[in-house]
């Protein structure tokens, strides 16, 4: 049983001293506050209007009290644990390798594309003045090149130190905060129509929008797709910096909470500006049709060009070009601002599956300017070739969101096990009525992901199976004592099964545009024998991976089963089970592996390291 233990051990806490520790409380704040408030200000409200018209409103609403949940559980864990690259940490220390690799794995997929959007996002926008850097949408030679500067300048940033990054985010920040509040302001004070909200309805018909459904489905659809939980899924930043601050007890649970509350205020109030500003005649859509919005001029600026078109005249008129101008600053401003504290939260991911074990130690390397350099250094190559397969905003941000919300599904599952099986944990945060809370946030991070369809939640379990080669092919090697002939089999036989697997599938579905029921239960059936048999097989041939494969066994198992309800499911290919009933099904699902997993918790060698650690403290 000990030697099981030792596997699940954090290699990390001997460079986790090394980072310099600098950060104060409003810096966290400003850190989480740069994550929200980047391109999702400029574009989502467009895309949200597109996807639920007028009720789009309820989506930022909805998706901001959702947040808040799974946002409370992690203030309790990160005010325990500080940790750079938390999020991707304390599964490892509750369950293991298993469930440990695949969080951290879809964590840092999430992560790593975020400069990459933010990047696009400011090019994009720069294109309502260089008409050159984009065509329909997606970055030309010219704009690709100018946003690969940009990529560089903020790495520039990022290297220069922790310090100078939680400086520009105060700085930053506070220009992020004031240029939509003021964007609120003119738009709701002299632009702003009523009517708008009930163009075909409030909750229009799914023939004029983009989401193709209507109603509360269409609403909810919005969360994750059209760029509303990306937008919020920023608070996380000052968690990825907790190892980095002065005073983590009590300043993260400030800062991550604190970012989500304004957030919700200002991102609603940004919508409802947005909706009543809009003037269909001058962006030569008709009425109503909100489809129409992601294909009008809207669609390379929302905000500036919502202020180019007003209908506003005479002095006012002049005011609203002169502001026009100060969104396009902006327009470089927030984005820039969120993809140097982006970069550093992937660079801090990437430090945090190197300190679980899951990548070699060079990614634990402490540069000169005290940052993690290697980590640093490959975020920003990885973020230059996700410009090249996805170089528009909307085409990262739906798998991005669902990928990064599937993670929090451990922030009440880790609560409850770290609660039973490290009790002795100094706790300055601690969560009132968690028991009810914990579950609460596991089925939000489930319904969020569901919510955003049968083909994004497709996509987000491909790129988590695609992380198994290396999974086999280098942790369970280093870790379990499996031989290298095993390791490599099984690396080589996930790795052409799964690819081939989803190709066969994405094929026959014509792009998953098109159900067929009898190639998803050939899909199923085979992905579970392959992932189960990958278990059975390492547990047969290693003692020391048996206690780390049972307490994470129930994670495929969860995956595979959220997927099937998905594709049988309001948001599938072939909807079975309609809307609302499907979201009673989801919740008995997330609710029975919500207390599987939290049973099958472990107390690892990691966890006893940090207690260890901590009493030495004392």
């Amino acid at each position: 049983m000990e030697s099981s233990k030792a596997q699940a051990a954090d290699l990390g806490i001997k460079s986790d001293k090394m980072l310099r520790k600098t950060l104060s409380r409003l810096e966290l704040l400003f850190l989480s506050l740069q994550g929200i408030i980047g391109s999702g200000w400029l574009f989502a409200p467009l895309y949200t209007a597109a996807y639920a018209g007028g009720a789009g409103i309820i989506s930022w609403i909805i998706g901001g009290i959702l947040l808040i949940f799974i946002a409370l559980t992690y203030s309790e864990i990160s005010s325990s644990i500080p940790k750079s690259g938390g999020v991707v940490r304390y599964p490892h220390y509750t369950h293991g390798g298993i469930v440990g690799y695949i969080i951290a794995w879809s964590y840092f997929a999430a992560g790593a594309t975020v400069p990459a959007i933010e990047s696009t996002a400011i090019v994009t926008y720069l294109s309502s003045l260089f008409p050159s850097l984009t065509i329909n949408g997606h970055l030309t030679t010219t704009g690709l090149g100018l946003a690969y500067g940009l990529l560089f300048f903020f790495f520039i940033i990022n290297y220069l130190g922790v310090g100078l990054v939680g400086k520009v985010a105060h700085g930053v920040g506070w220009w992020k905060l004031i240029i939509p509040s003021l964007t609120v302001i003119m738009l709701l004070a002299f632009d702003f129509h009523p009517s708008n909200f009930y163009a075909n309805g409030f909750f229009p018909p799914s023939q004029y929008l983009a989401s193709g459904f209507s109603g509360w489905s269409s609403v909810l659809y919005a969360i994750p797709a059209a760029g509303i939980i990306f937008a919020y899924t920023g608070f996380r930043q000052a968690i990825e910096y907790g190892g980095e601050a002065k005073n983590p007890s009590k300043d993260i649970p400030f800062a991550v909470v604190g970012a989500l509350l304004i957030s919700i205020v200002l991102y609603t109030l940004l919508q409802v500006a947005f909706i009543g500003a809009i003037n269909w005649s001058s962006i030569d859509v008709k009425v109503g049709n909100w489809t129409g919005l992601q294909y009008s001029s809207l669609s390379s600026g929302p905000f500036y060009e919502i202020s180019k078109s007003s209908s506003v005249t005479g002095p006012i008129l002049l005011l609203f070009d002169a502001f026009a101008i100060l969104l396009l600053i902006d327009a470089a401003v927030s984005p820039a601002g969120t993809t140097v504290t982006g970069m550093g939260t992937g660079t801090r991911v990437l430090y945090g599956l190197a300190s679980n074990g899951y990548l070699p130690e060079i990614f634990l390397k402490i540069g000169k300017t005290r940052v993690p350099v290697i980590s640093l250094i490959t975020v920003t190559v990885l973020g230059g070739i996700f410009l090249l397969p996805f170089p528009a905003w909307i085409a990262l941000v739906g798998i991005v969101s669902s990928a990064a919300v599937f993670t929090y599904i451990m922030g009440g599952i880790g609560l409850e096990v770290l609660r039973k099986k490290a009790p002795e944990l100094h706790r300055p945060y601690r969560l009132p009525l968690a028991r009810i809370l914990s579950p609460i946030s596991t089925l939000v991070a489930l319904l969020i992901v569901y919510w955003a369809g049968f083909v994004t939640l497709f996509e987000v379990v491909t790129i988590i199976f695609a992380g198994f080669p290396i999974f086999f092919g280098y942790y369970a090697r280093r870790n379990w004592n499996i031989s290298v002939r095993l390791a490599t089999l099984l690396g080589v036989a996930n790795a052409f099964i799964i690819g081939i697997l989803d190709l066969y599938f994405f094929m026959v579905t014509n792009g998953l545009s098109v159900g067929n029921t009898f190639a998803f239960i050939i899909y199923l059936i085979i992905m579970s024998i392959l992932v189960f048999s990958d278990m059975v097989i390492i547990y047969l041939k290693s003692v020391t991976s048996r206690q780390e494969i049972k307490s994470g066994a129930w994670m495929p198992a969860l995956i595979l089963s959220v997927l099937a309800l998905s594709y049988f499911g309001s948001f599938g290919l072939d909807v079975l089970i309609p809307f609302p009933e499907d979201l009673i099904v989801l919740v008995i699902i997330g609710l029975f592996f919500h207390y599987i997993a939290v049973k099958s918790g472990i107390k690892t060698k990691a966890i006893e390291e940090i207690i260890d650690n901590m009493k030495g403290l004392i």
